[in-house]
Parts: structure tokens; sequence; C-alpha cells
């Protein structure tokens, strides 16, 4: 691994900035949520389409085929995970606060530490602390927006299975990203994702077009910032530093969303469920010091973390939000 420069700690600093635009993103857009949801998806899949097309053909192929379908199969189902994960948090975001979406969806190495237990990982105690530290905090936020209104309440809990769904996510990813390359595992994930909201968004007849044009410019940079400038920028980051370093700035996501929808939505976290969001922060960032260690001295990184070709990617779970 390469030293830290520089260049490393600017990409860290945009990426966790590019992250964090989303949930003010997606409560200034006059758009659907689940509109949101999916066109963010289908703008990004716009993108990598021609560059998987051309660079990844016979790669794609072998996904229909042979072993390779187990891996299509993983990966079909990482995209139904994850339009899960943003048909649940999207929502979350105009429901309830911009801080509380931000830091419930963030609980996503939790719910990755308990299925890795369900699948018979061994899970340091010091982990198990860190998921009743981060459920107490999610306990104490939820819990303190009851008072504040069922709207509030509905988003904390969508944002909570966003976590979830975002987890699953995470571990259906893992297991494709062992023999598939990040373009072409993005590629099926984000065509599968943008796919299940379209037919959610049709059933439910949400319309996808008559917005404003300061909603297609929100879309816009969804796409463009969280959605492939943060996250290729915090790739990058893993080539130089470790996951559990880039882990931890990841969670500057958290004060890094309310901050922005402070300055810019007027959106002040309110203060009776701070008490608890920072406790759940402090409980998800045990857990991912104790996903670290459950990796030890092994090349691979901790759950929630995939490996790519050439480096290590994150994956939208593992950044909480995306």
């Amino acid at each position: 691994m390469r030293p830290t420069g520089l260049p490393t700690i600017a990409a860290m600093a945009v990426g966790v900035v590019a992250v964090s635009s989303s949930a003010p993103l997606i409560a200034y857009a006059a758009a659907p949520a689940l509109a949101i949801a999916f066109w963010r998806n289908a703008l990004a899949v716009g993108v990598l389409v021609p560059v998987a097309g051309t660079g990844r053909r016979r790669e794609l192929r072998t996904l229909t085929t042979g072993e390779g379908r187990r891996t299509g199969a993983w990966s079909v189902l990482a995209g139904l995970a994850l339009a899960v994960h943003f048909g649940t948090w999207v929502p979350s975001a105009k429901l309830t606060s911009i801080a509380a979406a931000t830091a419930l969806v963030c609980t996503s190495p939790v719910w990755t530490a308990l299925i890795a237990s369900l699948r018979g990982a061994r899970i340091p105690g010091s982990t198990w602390v860190g998921i009743a530290v981060a459920v107490l905090g999610a306990a104490l936020a939820t819990g303190a927006d009851i008072t504040v209104s069922g709207r509030a309440v509905t988003g904390d809990l969508l944002a909570l299975a966003g976590g979830v769904a975002g987890a699953v996510y995470a571990t259906y990813g893992e297991r494709a990203r062992v023999s598939l390359s990040t373009t072409s595992y993005t590629t099926v994930c984000y065509t599968v994702c943008a796919g299940a909201l379209a037919v959610v968004c049709l059933l439910w007849r949400v319309p996808l077009h008559g917005y404003a044009a300061t909603a297609w410019l929100a879309l816009a940079a969804l796409t463009v910032g969280p959605q492939l400038l943060g996250h290729s920028l915090l790739n990058y980051a893993l080539r130089r530093v470790s996951a559990t370093t880039v882990s931890v700035v990841i969670l500057l996501e958290v004060p890094g969303a309310a901050l922005i929808g402070w300055a810019w939505l007027g959106q002040v976290p309110r203060a009776r469920t701070v008490p608890g969001l920072v406790i759940l922060v402090l409980g998800v960032l045990v857990v991912v010091a104790g996903a670290a260690r459950r990796a030890g001295g092994r090349s691979r990184p901790p759950s929630g973390v995939q490996p790519t070709n050439g480096g290590t990617a994150i994956s939208p779970a593992a950044t909480g939000t995306t």
C-alpha cells in the first residue's frame, strides 16, 4: 500500500463531501422519492453501459454460461437488494430529518456483522458491544422522533430498513465480486436495481417525468456526485490507505449531510435526537473497528468493503448512503 499523500487526503475529503450531499439533494428534489431512486440508478447505467459494452463485453457474456451463472445470480440478487435499499432510504430522507436518515442508514456495518454471524462467522466481543451501542443510539433517536411526528418515525424506520437492505446488498456483492470486475458488477447491479424500481414506479403509478428543471438538476447532481464521483474517489483512496481508515472516514458523512442540510436547506438537526445519533455513530465506529480486527492479517477487507480488480471498491452499503 502506498504512503498517504495530499492527493489521497484530498480524494477522501472530496469523496466524503460528495456522498454527504446525497440526502440533502434528495430532500431538495421536487420529485417523488421512488422516482428519484429510479433515475439516479438509471442515469448511472447510462454512463456505465457504454463503458462495460466496450471493455467488459466478454466478461459479461460469461455470466450466462457455466460457473459464471452463479456469479451472475449473486449480482442480480445484489441489484434487487440495492433496489430495496434505495426504495426505503430515499423516501426516508423526505420524511425524517437529513441527519437522522443519514445516521440510521449508516448502520449497514451493524447489520452486515449480524448477517456474518448468522453465516457462522466468529464475531469479536467488541463488535457485539458496538452493535448494542448502535442499536441503543438508534432507539433513542427514533424514540425522540415519536414526540415530533408519525411522519418522522416512519422515515426513521425506512432509513433503518435501508441500512438492513444495504447490508444484504453488500453480502451478495461480496460473493459476486470474487470473480467479477467493478465495472461489470456495477453495470449488472445498477441495471437490475433500476429495472426493479421502474416496475415498482409503474405499479404504483409514480410519475417518471414532468418535473421542474431544478428537480432534473438535482437528479443529475445525485448521479454525478454521490453515485459516481464520490465512490470513485473513495475507491482511489482505498488503493493507498486501509479499508478501515476509509470506513471510519466515511462516517463523516453523517455530520457532513447534517451540515449541508443546515447550510443549504435550513434544516437544523432536532436537539432531542442529537444524543441518540451521536451514540449510534459511535456504535457503528466500534463495529467497523471490530470488522477490521476480524479481518486480522488477511488480505481480504472487512465485510461491506468489496475487493476489485486492481484495488478495493466500497459498496454503496458500506458508505451508508449512495
